[in-house]
């Protein structure tokens, strides 16, 4: 997407980050995925049910100012009444456009990186998160699509890592509270939520298989098992043993 005056202007004022870099991992195994185009139309379907009701809203009050409403008690002159009427009507216009940008931002800057040993999701624009987690430390994978989600054909992938509990029926629907959690991240409006869980679930396998745990930690060395003694090592021994029993005894008779 190519950015205009607006556009770089409203970067520049959040102070929205670039890039960020690939977590900790092999150069050449970094995977970067994006937003797909439906979450946009999604969140933009979401923008327009919000402009509708701010405009039937508007549209109430207005109403109530033409027609000389008064509020609490106090009554609203004819001249007070049209300079809201103005107001609210130029405020609704200047966000109109700024709004409908932050709803594109919000789309253009998500990155979801992963690694052979972990992953990075950055997400938001007035206040930007940051999670890397590692795969040794991720419990749980879990894919969420709501059915206006599957019209657009996008879905979530939860990843959950250790520390963050288990998932109730209340805190799903606190969208807040899963923003904070720092061990619940967020692979969020993706076409191919199957793809990105069995790239991490291979991985993470991958990395079991190999031995190795948390890639901020060394890697458990194998100990050499200790040496076990073979059986004809053991018969020897023991005939040695006989023949100077005997030895012993014979001497001890003479």
């Amino acid at each position: 997407m190519a950015e205009g005056p607006l556009t770089r202007l409203i970067t520049r004022f959040l102070k929205v980050p670039p890039e960020p870099e690939p977590p900790l991992g092999s150069p050449g195994s970094v995977r970067v995925f994006n937003a797909a185009p439906g979450y946009f139309q999604y969140r933009l379907v979401k923008w327009v049910v919000g402009q509708v009701g701010t405009v039937i809203g508007l549209v109430v009050g207005l109403a109530f100012l033409a027609g000389g409403v008064e509020f609490a008690a106090i009554p609203i002159g004819q001249d007070v009444a049209v300079l809201l009427e103005v107001v609210g009507i130029g405020l609704f216009l200047v966000q109109l456009p700024l709004s409908f940008l932050m709803v594109r931002l919000d789309y253009r800057y998500r990155w979801y990186m992963i690694t052979d040993t972990s992953l990075r999701i950055r997400e938001g624009l007035l206040s930007v998160r940051e999670r890397t987690m590692t795969f040794a430390n991720i419990q749980n994978l879990s894919i969420k699509q709501g059915p206006i989600q599957r019209l657009f054909g996008i879905s979530d992938l939860q990843v959950r890592t250790a520390g963050g509990g288990s998932e109730t029926a209340g805190e799903s629907k606190n969208e807040l509270a899963e923003a904070m959690n720092m061990h619940i991240g967020y692979f969020r409006g993706v076409d191919n939520a199957e793809e990105i869980r069995d790239l991490i679930l291979g991985r993470m396998r991958g990395l079991k298989d190999s031995g190795l745990g948390d890639p901020d930690e060394p890697a458990h060395q194998e100990q050499p098992a200790a040496a076990q003694p073979d059986g004809r090592d053991l018969e020897a021994a023991a005939r040695e043993l006989l023949a100077e029993a005997r030895a012993l005894r014979a001497a001890m008779g003479a």
